[in-house]
């Protein structure tokens, strides 16, 4: 265990592109397209070059970063926290459920589903979260989701938790091609981590619009469910219960639009 440990510390240690590449080249075997215009390939950084290049620091897959850091918690149950942030204010690339950010007001990061540039920035790059110099978690952010190898520890540094990511999504989610072969046009994204759906759901049109979203929490389907009309108006608001196995609540269409636009249909209280 104690040469794992330090296997693991010293892995961590690499900064900049190296470190990177390998989990790049690592997430090629399970990745999965998103339906955003994002060129992985070029994105890729150069594992063996002819001439070795000085690796800059605080750029992480070509985009320049701050450090950050913050702290939680007083005398020895202190809980330290470093990771990098982009430079400026930008929207996620991506449709996943959960963003990172690093919040200025609060000093900490802060997940959400809804991000805000006017309260933060997105943090991107190498992520190690301590406690007495024991590593609690490592992992990776891409743009304000979590990419690559995600590890996390007890505090008698026992692995307890291992996943893998791209851009936001677990290893196991699913997507589907109205052209499987050219895999340029998404037709669903199912959200799958440990075997159940969790996350956000989507369903497009072929014209690229999307036809259906929502969220599933432990497989089951929870609050707001959207479908829309090829044109990307709105169509139904179908409300489900806001936690899941709530058996008290049954699912009902909240409100109907007509496509142009008009609203046609309306029941605010269900059953």
């Amino acid at each position: 265990m104690r040469v794992k440990l330090l296997l693991l510390t010293g892995l961590f240690a690499l900064t900049g592109t190296s470190l990177l590449a390998q989990e790049e080249e690592q997430d090629r075997m399970f990745m999965i397209d998103t339906p955003v215009n994002l060129d992985f390939e070029k994105e890729e950084e150069p594992i063996n070059t002819p001439k070795k290049k000085k690796v800059k620091k605080k750029v992480f897959y070509g985009i320049k970063t701050k450090k950050g850091f913050s702290r939680k918690g007083v005398g020895e149950r202190t809980v330290y926290e470093n990771f990098y942030y982009l430079k400026k204010p930008e929207l996620p690339e991506t449709l996943v459920r959960d963003i990172y950010y690093y919040d200025f007001a609060r000093r900490e990061i802060v997940r959400t589903s809804r991000f805000d540039p006017k309260k933060g920035v997105l943090v991107h790059g190498p992520y190690k979260k301590t406690q007495n110099n024991v590593i609690l978690e490592t992992g990776i952010f891409y743009k304000g989701t979590k990419h690559g190898r995600w590890m996390k520890y007890n505090r008698d540094s026992t692995l307890t938790d291992k996943e893998k990511y791209f851009r936001g999504w677990p290893r196991e989610s699913m997507i589907s091609y109205y052209d499987p072969v050219e895999r340029k046009k998404p037709k669903e994204i199912i959200p799958i981590e440990f075997g159940e759906k969790e996350g956000n759901y989507y369903m497009f049109f072929e014209n690229g619009q999307v036809a259906v979203t929502g969220e599933y929490r432990w497989d089951q389907r929870v609050g707001d469910w959207y479908e829309y009309y090829p044109s990307g108006r709105r169509k139904k608001l179908i409300a489900y219960p806001k936690e899941p196995f709530d058996k008290n609540v049954v699912p009902f269409i909240k409100v109907e639009w007509s496509d142009k636009g008009r609203e046609i249909y309306r029941n605010n209280k269900g059953g």
